[in-house]
């Protein structure tokens, strides 16, 4: 092979300029963003308890609001009865009611500053407005 040795020499630094990023990170942990659920609504709650179980809403929020989507536009179904047989409006601003606090700026409330870190563009807010922050 002639040239052979340039050749992998240069595969060798090639590998390894790739694989900066990777060793650069290593070892580190991904803080997630600070997310104030103490809003008014939630402080108001006499039992603090989402639509389903806190871990199954971590998981699974955005498959229930897909399904929301499709049980209320497409089928007419505006109500959804959880796991626990208590029952909610089919709507995002189910959720709103209580994770929207009007005292945090819009890129700090509850779903943008996730979304925002997992790099996640949902498209809830073509149909729905946020709340706008009436007290500037």
């Amino acid at each position: 092979m002639y040239k052979g040795g340039k050749i992998i020499a240069a595969l060798v630094v090639f590998v390894a300029l790739l694989s900066i990023p990777f060793f650069y990170n290593m070892g580190k942990s991904n803080t997630g963003p600070v997310i104030n659920l103490n809003t008014p609504a939630i402080q108001k709650l006499a039992v603090k308890e989402c639509v389903e179980p806190v871990e199954w809403m971590r998981a699974n929020h955005m498959k229930l609001l897909s399904q929301w989507r499709e049980e209320a536009v497409r089928n007419g179904k505006t109500v959804y009865t959880n796991s626990q047989g208590k029952s909610f409006e089919n709507n995002l601003q189910t959720c709103v009611n209580c994770h929207f606090d009007p005292a945090s700026k819009e890129s700090e409330q509850f779903c943008v500053s996730c979304h925002t870190h997992t790099a996640v563009n949902p498209n809830c807010w073509t149909c729905h407005i946020w709340q706008k922050d009436t007290t500037k």
